[in-house]
């Protein structure tokens, strides 16, 4: 049977999904609200 609470402390997250948080913080990325903005501002 498996011993959970050893599994928990033996459990290191991916290092791939810390760059991953990283890079989309840093990434100016679109949202919906610019996109909103942008039809508001092709309008006038």
């Amino acid at each position: 049977m498996l011993d959970y609470e050893e599994e928990i402390r033996k459990f290191k997250p991916s290092l791939e999904v810390e760059e991953i948080e990283d890079a989309v913080y840093q990434e100016d990325l679109t949202d919906m609200t610019d996109l909103l903005k942008q039809m508001m501002d092709q309008k006038k």
